[in-house]
């Protein structure tokens, strides 16, 4: 069972774990035009690795294969973040297929649920819980 956590609780696991890693799973577009967490202060870099591709959305094959490649390892603690916490899950889902045993969806993903004009990134979310990130 993959486990939601909030991101002020994944912010607190990667300052204090060292063991924990954040595996970002949004496409190319999403890094560069909306931004990445900046995990500088708790002495770790996000890995940037695609659930789907862009701009087909069809899913990443080289998924798990390339988590393990970017070093993520069965026994870290891994946080998968996405835009709203969908990707993510399936994300998570599928590494816990694999043999990792400490996966979570960050809840509500970077920019969260829409407000009621439609933007994201307000109400809920690592962008709302006022969380370190850059534009890349």
């Amino acid at each position: 069972m993959v486990e939601d956590v909030s991101p002020a609780q994944v912010w607190e696991a990667l300052k204090g774990n060292p063991m924990a890693r954040l595996v970002d799973v949004r496409t190319d577009a999403e890094w560069n035009f909306v931004g990445v967490p900046n995990l500088s202060e708790a002495g770790k870099q996000a890995v940037l690795l695609p659930w789907q591709v862009y701009p087909t959305m069809q899913r990443n094959d080289r998924f798990l294969p390339a988590l393990a490649e970017a070093g993520v390892k069965p026994e870290h603690a891994v946080y998968f973040l996405c835009r709203s916490g969908a990707r993510s899950f399936a994300a998570a889902q599928a590494a816990q297929g694999v043999g990792y045993t400490q996966v979570f969806n960050i809840a509500d993903g970077f920019e969260g649920p829409p407000d009621a004009n439609g933007h994201r990134g307000q109400i809920a979310g690592w962008k709302a819980s006022d969380l370190p990130w850059v534009q890349k």
